[in-house]
């Protein structure tokens, strides 16, 4: 995976754009409980232009994910990516209640492009598409979480963990750690 903000935001956001474009009927259940196909990529295009506007930092509004779910997510990553790749607003430090003082790179790198990352399986197991995400990727999300679980679990933003093996794969044990069966099928 790619060492800087920029270019983690730029792999993750192209996988997840093959995925949407990929994407034959946006009604299908997904993982998720109770979310659609439409419903993963209306969390990750409404959750993160608020967050940074609680910050002072707008993204311009683009296209509703009711009317064309594509050309809304390609609105969001493409002004996401020119946020990350302009230094004077990457660098800019925003203030959060949860997170304190962080620049708007750092922030997004660990809050918003980790979640465009796992909700890239959702996206993908619940339209049949290839599901597979980075492993070392998967691990060091695991890793880094599983310390901060109380801190997780209290948000309301992930489920219970699903139990998986022991020896289960770091996809498998991170799916299994934000609350997604990893067997789940359509």
């Amino acid at each position: 995976m790619p060492e800087t903000p920029a270019d983690r935001h730029r792999t993750v956001a192209t996988i997840f754009t093959e995925r949407v474009r990929g994407t034959a009927d946006w009604d299908v259940p997904s993982p998720v409980a109770e979310w659609t196909a439409r419903d993963v990529v209306r969390h990750l295009t409404t959750w993160f232009p608020g967050f940074l506007a609680s910050g002072g930092v707008e993204l311009p509004a683009g296209p509703s994910v009711d009317d064309d779910p594509v050309a809304a997510w390609e609105h969001q990553a493409a002004a996401v990516q020119a946020l990350l790749d302009d230094p004077a607003r990457a660098d800019r430090t925003i203030a959060n209640p949860h997170l304190g003082e962080m620049t708007v790179g750092g922030a997004t790198d660990m809050i918003y492009t980790a979640d465009v990352f796992m909700h890239t399986w959702d996206l993908a197991r619940a339209t049949g598409q290839d599901d597979r995400l980075d492993p070392g990727f998967c691990a060091a999300l695991v890793e880094g979480m599983e310390r901060m679980e109380e801190a997780i679990r209290s948000s309301g933003q992930f489920g219970a963990r699903v139990p998986v093996p022991d020896d289960a794969d770091a996809q498998t044990r991170l799916l299994g750690f934000i609350g997604r069966d990893p067997d789940w099928k359509p």
